[in-house]
């Protein structure tokens, strides 16, 4: 009779013993693996690794100082000298590209990491105490902040606090520092709304009333048993805040409140390039607007492999024993 039971079985699911849980890749090497082997995952991935790439490699590349102003060169277009071109005042377009994803990768990274802490804890905390004073709170001031869209607070708090640094007591925090720690409080509402759904149906789930029984503390059961459980889905929405993060650091920019010059940023290229919008000088403003558009959609794609690969339901072909 267990023969016969084996037989209806895959081979890969059938053992000596009888019958072991589908396979699965571990690890940050296996869902990589696993997004490499979706052709949204795969395209997403190239676009956010060459980003990524040409960021950190930025120093070592044999590139024109971002900030050298060429005056000979001006609104030079692209060729062997400078392949991408030249602005309006002479400097090499493709150095001040590679130089700029420096900074909006790390203000889509560590904004989404900001929104990340503070959305997962409001999160968990409000769907384990489900019911209570607590999630009514939490939730309400969550209803406050996201009544208000994303870059309309952007621009109202870097408007009232001005583009320049922010005296902190000791600490003087410079207008990344500021952009970054602004639209990371931003971001916490949106992920502690998923996060929230997310713990609620893991703290009715059987396993957390056994805990209790057990008699787990609540933290306990929160930092091991219901965080671990909600963690890909949140990731997904991670990595398509990156690519809102990158939009609204661009859009800071882009009028004046965001990076500032002469530092290079996607976001103040194409303010640069507002005046030569309808000229011969295409270049000018195509490339950071290319660099931009590119950046976001590698981000989205990664998210949407990242849903597929992380559902149980949706990879292996189906719901997995």
């Amino acid at each position: 009779m267990l023969d016969a039971a084996r037989s209806t079985v895959p081979a890969p699911l059938a053992t000596a013993a009888g019958i072991r849980a589908v396979p699965r890749l571990s690890g940050l090497t296996g869902t990589m693996r696993r997004l490499a082997q979706t052709r949204i995952g795969l395209v997403g991935l190239v676009i956010v690794g060459f980003v990524v790439l040409a960021a950190l490699l930025a120093p070592w590349l044999p590139l024109h100082d971002p900030l050298d102003l060429m005056m000979e060169h001006r609104l030079e277009p692209p060729g062997p000298s400078f392949l991408l071109g030249t602005d309006e005042v002479g400097r090499d377009i493709l150095a001040r590209l590679v130089w700029g994803a420096r900074g909006s990768l790390m203000i889509g990274v560590l904004t989404v990491a900001i929104g990340l802490s503070g959305g997962l804890l409001v999160g968990i905390l409000s769907g384990y105490y489900s019911g209570t004073l607590v999630e009514t709170v939490l939730l309400g001031l969550m209803d406050i902040f996201a009544a208000i869209p994303l870059l309309v607070w952007a621009i109202a708090i870097v408007g009232i606090f001005g583009a320049g640094s922010v005296q902190l007591g000791p600490l003087v925090l410079p207008n990344e520092a500021k952009i970054i720690l602004l639209v990371g409080l931003l971001f916490i509402p949106g992920l502690a709304r998923v996060s929230h759904g997310l713990a609620l149906a893991e703290a009715r789930a059987d396993y957390v009333a056994a805990r209790r029984l057990q008699g787990a503390g609540a933290w306990s059961i929160m930092a091991s048993d219901i965080l671990p459980n909600i963690l890909s889905p949140i990731f997904v929405q991670a990595s398509v805040l990156i690519g809102i993060g990158i939009i609204i650091e661009a859009s800071l920019s882009f009028i004046g409140l965001g990076v500032q010059p002469p530092t290079p940023s996607w976001g103040g290229m194409l303010a640069d390039a507002r005046s030569l919008a309808f000229s011969d000088e295409w270049w000018v403003a195509t490339w950071p607007g290319l660099a931009i558009f590119l950046t976001v959609i590698g981000f989205n794609l990664v998210g949407d492999a990242l849903r597929t690969v992380l559902d149980p339901r949706r990879r292996d072909g189906g719901p997995a024993l």
